[in-house]
């Protein structure tokens, strides 16, 4: 098995902690060791020890692994805007070689579920994107799917830039973001039909907490076969 996966959505939003949290869950319910990371998060809040991002600090709990937080976040943002844009606010670069270092430390201890911030092309400064992120990092991706109203469109553009940068996509989970989605069954059928990867798990919008440890072995067995 890699080292990992790295989550991508079609959007900010859209599931990405979620899936990452079940992933998580299903790994340290298989009796593995793992660790989350979100090498990049804006919309921080301040606290006693610095600046924290809600979602680090929930892959870090779902995790079997415990890390420094600032291993696990390297770069978190104050402002809720594209990283990029946050990064220059507060003066400073988002630099991948220190991604990678992180990187390096968690996975000596498990296997690592990143979580990229919004989407796939989002910028990160110096020209570079998420997209250079997870290519550094050199891990099979996973591609969350908010469905809802104009989900196709993101997705395929989605599968399809991430197959131009040469990265493995795994496979892809559908989130029913917007449960009132007209031809609901249609959407996943058409994205299915014509993304070049699994669907590794649906999940329901606002799945009920009993629902959760099933929905996690489903995904971390979908993961395994992919």
């Amino acid at each position: 098995m890699s080292h990992g996966w790295f989550v991508t959505g079609t959007d900010t939003g859209i599931g990405k902690t979620f899936v990452a949290e079940l992933m998580l869950e299903g790994l340290k319910a298989a009796g593995r060791a793992a660790v989350g990371m979100k090498p990049v998060a804006s919309g921080c809040y301040e606290s006693g020890t610095g600046l924290r991002s809600d979602d680090a600090e929930r892959l870090l709990a779902a995790g079997s692994v415990s890390a420094p937080y600032a291993t696990i976040n390297p770069y978190a943002f104050l402002e809720p805007v594209a990283p990029h844009i946050a990064a220059q606010q507060m003066g400073c670069g988002i630099e991948i070689d220190v991604i990678q270092s992180c990187f390096t430390r968690l996975a000596g201890q498990g296997a690592v579920v990143v979580e990229g911030v919004g989407g796939w092309r989002v910028p990160i400064g110096g020209g570079r994107t998420v997209a250079d992120i997870a290519a550094a990092l050199d891990l099979p991706v996973v591609l969350v799917v908010g469905v809802r109203l104009g989900c196709i469109n993101h997705a395929l553009l989605t599968a399809e830039a991430i197959a131009a940068d040469g990265r493995a996509l795994v496979g892809w989970v559908a989130n029913i973001v917007a449960p009132d989605t007209a031809r609901l069954s249609e959407n996943i059928a058409a994205l299915e039909s014509r993304i070049r990867a699994p669907r590794l798990a649906t999940i329901p919008h606002h799945p009920p907490l009993a629902a959760r440890a099933a929905l996690a072995r489903t995904l971390v067995a979908a993961l395994t076969r992919a």
